[in-house]
């Protein structure tokens, strides 16, 4: 089995890679190495690789960033995935693309399912929807496409990170208590996605993310107390709860992102592990 990995650099791309099973080759291109924007570069290298599946974690992910600059989170999110599929179509390969709760409004108070009709209210998640569009498009029998939620690792920008950074920095931090998902690490995701490596009966549209949900506010609190217990960090910084309307953004979010991963957990008879749960085995591997 010969698997090509796109987007190698991103938090995923790493928890992809550390997960590699025994008697996998696999090939792995950041985002340097293979701008998956260029049809070019994606036939040369796909090519000269010959992949059974293709991972795709290769996305444009900063969410307010996307507001000012639409074309390129369109390019990558949307033009990159097509162009994937392109090859697929043509090739004896298969696709695992990764999407987001974000194609969703947040109106939802109960987890989103897969039938459930988007309505993305910012440019990423209209980028990334119309990326998902664009592969089950072209390949619907070749493609699994896995929408997850809040992502998160020990390694990499993400909120973790950054709360435990300004635990130390600050005296008092302003956070969101009225977003609600799913806080996700890669390392589960990525274990998810090489199960599906193996299973060409699996595709269409899927969703995964941890068990669990939680506002932001209360996945900062977790993080401070776990980080207390685990590392002994002595955080005197005080957690206050804010409005979206209070948090300056430029990107609108969704209050309700929460996805049901019921679907997928049957069919790989591995039900999904508390958020919780797995915040701690990120603190302890940090």
């Amino acid at each position: 089995m010969k698997v090509v990995l796109l987007g190698a650099g991103g938090q995923l791309g790493r928890s992809v890679q550390e997960l590699q099973p025994e008697g996998v080759e696999l090939i792995s291109f950041t985002s340097a190495e293979l701008d998956i924007t260029n049809e070019l570069q994606i036939t040369e290298k796909l090519d000269a690789a010959r992949p059974n599946v293709i991972i795709n974690a290769a996305a444009y992910t900063q969410v307010d960033k996307a507001e000012e600059e639409p074309e390129l989170a369109f390019r990558v999110n949307a033009l990159g995935p097509q162009l994937i599929a392109q090859w697929v179509a043509n090739n004896d390969s298969r696709l695992i693309h990764i999407s987001t709760d974000f194609v969703f409004d947040g109106e939802k108070t109960t987890p989103y399912v897969e039938t459930d009709k988007p309505n993305p209210v910012n440019v990423y998640g209209k980028s990334k929807l119309e990326g998902e569009n664009n592969v089950l498009a072209l390949i619907p029998d070749k493609a699994a496409v896995v929408r997850t939620s809040w992502l998160y690792s020990n390694h990499g920008a993400n909120f973790m990170n950054t709360m435990l950074r300004l635990f130390e920095e600050r005296d008092s931090l302003s956070i969101v208590d009225d977003q609600v998902g799913s806080p996700t690490t890669t390392s589960a995701l990525a274990d998810v996605l090489w199960k599906l490596v193996g299973r060409a009966d699996i595709n269409g549209l899927y969703h995964w993310s941890c068990e669990g949900e939680v506002s932001w506010f209360g996945f900062a609190e977790a993080i401070k107390d776990e980080a207390g217990v685990i590392r002994g960090l002595e955080a005197n910084v005080e957690l206050l709860a804010i409005t979206s309307d209070q948090y300056s953004a430029l990107a609108v979010r969704p209050k309700y992102s929460v996805l049901s991963s019921s679907k997928l957990d049957a069919l790989i008879a591995e039900p999904a592990i508390h958020w919780r749960e797995l915040l701690i085995v990120e603190l302890n591997n940090s």
